[in-house]
């Protein structure tokens, strides 16, 4: 290299590192003034047809939570939302699908025109308010009372199902046991056993009894969590079982594939649920959604097109073995 062309480079060098002290010293500028000036609060984004809540009031309830006895009642009519028979003489099966997300899903499968089976646990007023908005769109739902966690009651549940709508395209494994602990030393054996029974047991089982009466075209859809993709330090047991669904939807996709039978999972964020309220102390569910980036927690009907979506073959046909993340945003 020759003197000058040393010369040219060098100079370049110095001119690159001043440009980067000049960019520093206008950042600095910025950040002196933003940390001198309020700043604003944000409001929660609403980006929907029709407004969400942003806050809740104080409120706890015994396990396993009645959405009927919740405030406000959570939104599952999704009002605007069209059906257009994606899922057209096709039948579903749903685990806890009495309320939440399980509730708000069924309606929208109806709409969509498949007759729907409902598990529940016990909560039978609210498994009948399902009933009955499943009914209003048009379609048979059934109701089957029952624990998940037991292998005999979910071969029997899809026995039912098939028994009396014929035949299962969709399951929808959505049942869950969530309880906080702020300490490991405090999640007692039964505790951890009772949440991995109903999340991991309960979803294999019922997995296992509907692939026996499912053919080419029909789907599994598992509902995940965002703690299952960034843990929860208060959900220990809960988080495991997230990140177990996930892996559990890949591993069971690569598995089904030769039968034509697509697996995937929906993994929300904080959504009104009567899950949350039977959890977490009064205090805690007023606060419940503020920290997502949206700043409130999601309704069910904002959930339930997304399982539309992975059930349908005209929407996701060649989709398989997937976590769809809907956490209401990042930063």
């Amino acid at each position: 290299m020759s003197r000058e062309t040393k010369h040219a480079e060098g100079k370049h060098a110095k001119d690159t590192a001043e440009q980067g002290r000049r960019v520093q010293a206008d950042v600095d500028v910025i950040d002196k003034k933003s940390k001198a000036e309020p700043k604003s609060k944000k409001s929660p984004m609403q980006a929907g047809e029709r407004d969400y809540p942003e806050k809740f009031p104080e409120q706890h309830q015994k396990k396993s939570g009645r959405e009927r006895d919740l405030d406000p009642q959570p939104m599952f009519e999704a009002p605007h939302y069209v059906g257009s028979q994606k899922l057209k003489d096709m039948v579903a099966l749903i685990t806890g699908g009495d309320s939440g997300i399980g509730r708000a899903v069924a309606v929208l499968f109806a709409r969509e025109g498949a007759d729907v089976a409902i598990c529940y646990l016990e909560e039978r007023d609210d498994a009948e308010t399902t009933k009955a908005a499943v009914e209003k769109e048009g379609a048979k739902c059934i109701l089957i009372e029952g624990d998940v966690s037991e292998s005999k009651f979910c071969d029997a549940a899809v026995k039912q199902t098939v028994k009396e709508l014929g035949k299962l395209d969709i399951l929808v494994n959505n049942a869950a046991f969530q309880e906080h602990t702020s300490d490991i030393l405090d999640l007692t054996d039964e505790h951890f056993d009772r949440t991995l029974r109903t999340n991991l047991y309960g979803y294999f089982y019922m997995a296992r009894a509907a692939v026996r009466h499912m053919h080419s075209g029909a789907s599994i859809i598992m509902t995940g969590s965002v703690t299952g993709i960034e843990g929860s330090k208060e959900l220990l047991d809960y988080s495991m079982t997230k990140g177990g669904i996930h892996a559990f939807t890949r591993s069971l996709s690569s598995q089904l594939i030769g039968k034509g039978i697509r697996v995937n999972a929906i993994a929300p964020g904080p959504v009104w649920t009567p899950l949350n309220p039977a959890d977490r102390p009064a205090e805690g569910v007023a606060k419940f959604g503020t920290k997502s980036a949206m700043g409130r927690a999601a309704q069910p009907e904002e959930i339930a097109p997304a399982f539309v979506f992975m059930a349908a073959p005209s929407c996701s046909s060649y989709i398989t073995g997937e976590i769809l993340p809907i956490i209401g945003g990042y930063g």
